[in-house]
């Protein structure tokens, strides 16, 4: 056998450079994502995503969002969605600022189109990479967890998307190495977060009543000041809600 019939019997050209080409470019998504990430920390972005930059800025915030409402309302949907593909950890604290500054329900609205948006953009760039990653690198159990994923996609990641337990960037790609569909990405974080979307957009209507209480303590707020006990209680129940389906699902598989 040739080299040249070789290489062409295994998907390449004779001298393997568009294959070779290929594995480079499919990683280039991805490494703008690591790339913007690095950048936003070395120029300090994060210090002004910070829930104390953002307190402390409260009142000028306020006063330029009533003077320019829909370009400020423009803009901070243009920084969540790149804050989200950069997976910047600043989603929760942006939410409760938008709700201190464009009112919850608005807030909420915005910050789950710009969340899908942003989620989406990562999750493509992820799946441009990895795609069918466990399908030729990994075999037996995690191939056959992979493929169960699949199957039922969309309520597998409504309910991670429902119960805030993993990091949001991390809920973002994992589903690219199950390579699901985009259109059931899409529908199931959109619908998912829009529970804790509006929630946390709400508590950001009590942001100045926190900001004081942690001043007479002494102390910088922080987002668990915001967040209860409560609310972290029925975001897990509501989560075990919508995993019956599933789990009721797979009980009859076992049983059949």
């Amino acid at each position: 056998m040739t080299f040249e019939k070789a290489a062409v019997e295994h998907g390449g050209n004779p001298d393997g450079r568009e294959d070779s080409q290929f594995r480079l470019t499919r990683f280039v998504p991805i490494g703008i994502v690591f790339a913007g990430l690095a950048f936003g920390y070395a120029i300090g972005l994060h210090e002004f995503l910070s829930l104390d930059f953002l307190a402390a800025s409260r009142t000028q915030l306020k006063t330029y969002v009533a003077d320019n409402f829909a370009l400020s309302l423009a803009t901070f949907f243009f920084v969540y969605v790149l804050a989200v593909a950069f997976s910047f950890p600043a989603a929760s604290i942006l939410t409760i600022f938008a709700g201190f500054l464009f009112g919850w329900f608005i807030a909420g609205t915005v910050v789950a189109f710009a969340a899908t948006v942003g989620a989406t953009l990562l999750f493509l760039a992820a799946r441009f990479a990895f795609a069918d990653f466990f399908r030729e690198k990994v075999g037996g159990r995690l191939s056959a967890m992979a493929d169960g994923f699949r199957e039922d996609a969309f309520n597998y990641l409504f309910v991670l998307r429902l119960a805030p337990i993993f990091p949001f960037w991390l809920i973002n790609i994992a589903p690219a190495f199950f390579n699901i569909p985009t259109r059931i990405y899409v529908a199931a974080t959109f619908l998912g977060i829009l529970p804790g979307t509006y929630a946390y957009a709400y508590l950001g209507q009590g942001v100045d009543s926190v900001i004081m209480a942690a001043k007479d303590a002494g102390r910088d707020i922080a987002v668990a000041d915001l967040v209860t006990r409560d609310i972290t209680i029925a975001f897990g129940a509501l989560a075990l809600v919508a995993a019956m389906p599933v789990i009721v699902k797979k009980i009859r598989k076992r049983n059949m």
